[in-house]
């Protein structure tokens, strides 16, 4: 068996794989409350009391950078380390991975159910694949062939200069610019980017607020679910707030198309993250494609290159499975 974990801020998740079962096939899992213990160690610690077993490797996709085998745990006081995980596990091998490189490992097992299709393509077989998630923050990664079977690698290319292809993004840009010393992709393209997006469109555009809108954001802690949620009222959307979800769709769009260009994803792009299942039919409709696919001289290529959306929430616990089973 394996150990595999998807460790978060808010919550942990600890599983048991086998070989044979495969990394889509947990034989047990437990999902812990982060904050409620003192560090991983901890967690595992009691994840195996209650699931007792023979561990041969164990692997952690940890939301932070990994750095020599060390890691940060966003939102959370504790320092993941290899070496101590490795104490405590009997000196088996034990690997951290980011969540983004977890959650890219994971692809080449996902099923039909865990994923919605937005362009099926032209599939190009042992093509590289390209991974963006928008979520908290930007991530990327993307997948090559290597001797029989898919590796993940690392990449931060969210953190890449954003590039303008529109008028209005143009403008975003220079009003973003007025502020910060340097504008990301991140910064415009997930929960982070939108209300900066929103502010572009109250303050320069519009010049105005819906009250209610407005109301529900001085009092809110995440402002971007009352942007999303003001864009998609069904009953009368908040002009600022539909503006800036379909600045956001053709950023995201661009975005994509540019990564599958830097790693040719003829294997497909599949976007992962927690804003892209929240918008699955917008992501559906023209503006997102449209914005990918405007790479001039190759847009028939990017018309070929399929695109996914990944539905199931557990996908980074699978990539570490996946991960540890691979070596």
């Amino acid at each position: 068996m394996i150990l595999a974990g998807d460790i978060g801020g808010t919550k942990t998740i600890c599983a048991l794989f086998s070989v044979e079962e495969g990394p889509h096939a947990p034989l047990v899992e437990v999902t812990f409350p982060s904050g409620r213990y003192a560090s991983l160690e901890a967690i595992v610690r009691a994840f195996l009391a209650d699931h007792p077993g023979t561990i041969q490797a164990a692997c952690f996709g940890v939301a932070g950078p990994v750095v020599d085998g060390r890691a940060t745990i966003t939102n959370l006081s504790w320092v993941v380390e290899e070496e101590r995980l490795k104490e405590e596990l009997g000196h088996i091998p034990v690997t951290l991975i980011n969540d983004l490189k977890a959650i890219a490992q994971a692809v080449p097992y996902l099923e039909a159910g865990d994923v919605a299709t937005l362009n099926p393509g032209e599939l190009v077989d042992k093509g590289a694949i390209g991974v963006i998630a928008p979520g908290t923050g930007l991530g990327e990664a993307f997948l090559t062939w290597d001797n029989g079977r898919y590796r993940a690698h690392p990449s931060e290319g969210g953190h890449s200069s954003f590039a303008p292809t529109t008028p209005t993004e143009a403008d975003l840009l220079k009003y973003l610019l007025e502020e910060h010393r340097h504008v990301s992709y991140e910064r415009v393209c997930s929960g982070m980017g939108i209300p900066n997006i929103y502010a572009y469109f109250r303050d320069r555009v519009f010049r105005q607020e819906t009250p209610s809108v407005a109301s529900q954001l001085a009092s809110a802690d995440d402002p971007t679910p009352i942007i999303v949620s003001g864009a998609l009222n069904p009953t009368g959307p908040c002009p600022v707030c539909a503006a800036t979800l379909d600045c956001f769709l053709g950023i995201l769009g661009s975005e994509a198309g540019n990564l599958a260009l830097k790693v040719l994803a003829t294997g497909g792009i599949y976007l992962g993250g927690g804003i892209p299942p929240r918008l699955l039919p917008q992501l559906r409709g023209e503006r997102f494609l449209n914005a990918m696919r405007n790479k001039g001289r190759f847009r028939k290529l990017m018309e070929r290159i399929p695109v996914h959306v990944i539905l199931n929430s557990k996908t980074a616990l699978y990539g570490a499975a996946a991960y540890a089973l691979m070596d």
